[in-house]
């Protein structure tokens, strides 16, 4: 190989060795026990053949109303290797309220536009929403019919995914909203993290560490 082609041939290798050292020094940068959490105990997730992550919110809380347009734009462009869904907070009796509303939005196929209604009343608008009335009438605005609000919302299967909630967040050990998971493995929250956005790219590390993973098995 002649000297000229040995240089065309760094130089083409150049950015890929430049990458491969930045994706080396980034993912040193992020430390269990100070950017995130090992769980003791891995919490199954509910797709074994993809990297599931997890958002843990509360649509009552301003942190995870801010958060929601970054996280939302976020997940729109996670590749298909990765399974990204909400789990409703819940520490009191308002809160489940919030998470039945949340279940069924997503049983009659309304959770987007009830989704961001949810968080801008609390947020926005100072509802509380703490009857199942108020929240009625969130989706009555949605053009859901109220008698099938009613009936969605008591159904065994809203409320018996209101309780798997509950217990995957004991399970996490979430301690505020938001917080994530991944692979039910991994805890983080903006506070380790440094901010919102660094949340998002420490999460970016655990996926691809957990892809790794998969690779070699």
């Amino acid at each position: 190989m002649t000297y000229r082609l040995k240089h065309l041939v760094m130089l083409c290798l150049l950015p890929l060795i430049i990458n491969a050292g930045t994706t080396t020094a980034q993912g040193k940068q992020y430390k269990p026990g100070t950017h995130y959490e090992v769980l003791e105990t891995p919490v199954r997730t509910s797709d074994p053949k993809r990297i599931e992550v997890t958002e843990v919110f509360w649509y009552g809380c301003s942190h995870c109303f801010t958060f929601e347009p970054m996280v939302s734009s976020w997940a729109n462009q996670l590749p298909k290797d990765v399974n990204f869904v909400h789990s409703p907070a819940i520490w009191h009796k308002n809160m489940e309220l919030h998470a039945r509303a949340y279940y069924t939005a997503k049983a009659l196929k309304v959770l987007d536009p009830v989704h961001q209604a949810i968080f801008k009343a609390m947020n926005l608008k100072n509802n509380k929403l703490a009857s199942k009335a108020a929240i009625g009438k969130i989706f009555e605005a949605q053009d859901v019919n109220l008698t099938k609000f009613n009936k969605t919302f008591d159904s065994f299967g809203v409320v018996s995914a209101t309780k798997q909630a509950n217990a995957r967040q004991r399970s996490y050990g979430i301690k505020g909203t938001p917080e994530m998971v991944v692979n039910g493995k991994y805890r983080l929250s903006a506070k380790m993290a440094g901010s919102q956005n660094g949340m998002l790219k420490v999460a970016d590390y655990l996926i691809s560490v957990e892809r790794e993973k998969a690779e070699q098995e």
